[in-house]
């Protein structure tokens, strides 16, 4: 396997896609997202999957815990959830996107995958549930 260098930055600003995986190691997975206002991505649980997330462009909100605990997220926050920590990540915006990336260890997405809107998450997901 090939080492990756990217600036993580630009390439996070510039995706409009919902979810693209961009790196897929055997121990780790990088991947960038874009929540268009008043999105989110759903709360949901990685059982064996520890989630660091890092905002460069918008405000937000991350709900994690059994409490539903938030915490207020803007451009240069990072946030780490670990492996069976409830969570959700909203775009409270009504006009701007919220973009991020996440590395999630170990990886949680089939390699290359692209989402380009949630719905399409959200449909992949169920298929891979069957």
């Amino acid at each position: 396997m090939e080492s990756y260098f990217v600036s993580i930055e630009e390439l996070t600003l510039k995706n409009s896609y919902f979810r693209e995986v961009l790196f897929t190691g055997k121990h780790c997975q990088l991947v960038v997202m874009n929540l268009i206002p008043g999105e989110e991505i759903g709360a949901e649980v990685h059982p064996k999957v520890d989630q660091f997330f890092r905002v460069e462009k918008g405000e937000g909100r991350v709900v994690e815990g059994e409490d539903d605990e938030e915490h207020k997220v803007k451009d240069g926050d990072a946030i780490i959830i670990p492996a069976g920590t409830k969570h959700n990540v909203i775009n409270d915006s009504k006009t701007d996107d919220l973009k991020l990336y996440t590395i999630y260890s170990p990886p949680n997405h089939p390699d290359g995958t692209i989402h380009k809107t949630k719905s399409e998450a959200e449909i992949a997901e169920s298929q891979q549930h069957e």
